[in-house]
């Protein structure tokens, strides 16, 4: 893995550790193996996500892979109270490595405040989320770009149900159009969306007056 170059690389590496370590203890709190909620590492992992949202962000590689992560962690909150409410309701959780989320707990009994996160994917589910774009005109040497945009499918594809696609295929289907959309050098603009609650993924050449829309 290459060294962070800048100190901002260094906070998104924290983050995207920071949501790993969440989802394991949350798989071990419903599997029985911990005794309460990791109720201080979502807090910590909240208190970065809401710092690093405030921030401008000017590489736009960086800005991509941090809403690919700040997506992510949207998107497992989503699951983990899903499956939190299955449980309290009798309903067995699902099995083989799920992803979990807990609800918030009450404010009113001094417990941990209600996720900020949570609050903003359920206003999220009542609009059609923002695409993420993202043009790339060499995916060889554009790689971050290229991880920041699988990152971007496959949080929308959580959050509507779809499993993950792999990055090797991922990456081999942006070649691709790159290769035949781009063919002149032309940057190709890719676009992740979601549609009567199916994500899509498509590729345009961008046009000689920038409109790639």
């Amino acid at each position: 893995m290459a060294t962070p170059t800048t100190e901002f690389d260094r906070h998104l590496r924290e983050l995207e550790a920071e949501i790993k370590r969440l989802e394991v203890e949350y798989n071990l709190f419903f599997a029985g193996r911990l005794a309460k909620l990791p109720w201080d590492t979502r807090a910590r992992v909240e208190g970065l996500v809401k710092r690093y949202d405030r921030m401008h962000i000017q590489n736009t590689a960086e800005r991509f892979r941090f809403q690919g992560l700040q997506s992510r962690f949207s998107a497992f909150c989503e699951l983990w109270e899903r499956n939190l409410k299955s449980r309290e309701g009798g309903r067995p959780a699902p099995r083989g490595g799920a992803i979990y989320r807990p609800s918030p707990p009450p404010s009113s009994d001094g417990g941990a405040p209600a996720s900020p996160s949570a609050t903003r994917a359920a206003g999220e589910r009542e609009a059609a989320p923002r695409p993420a774009i993202m043009s790339l005109r060499d995916p060889l040497t554009e790689s971050d770009k290229v991880k920041s945009l699988h990152e971007q499918l496959n949080a929308a594809r959580r959050q509507a149900g779809e499993v993950d696609v792999p990055f090797e295929r991922f990456q081999e289907v942006v070649r691709a159009q790159v290769s035949k959309l781009g063919s002149d050098g032309t940057e190709v603009t890719f676009k992740v969306s979601v549609k009567d609650g199916r994500v899509a993924f498509t590729a345009k050449p961008v046009t000689a007056s920038g409109d790639d829309q």
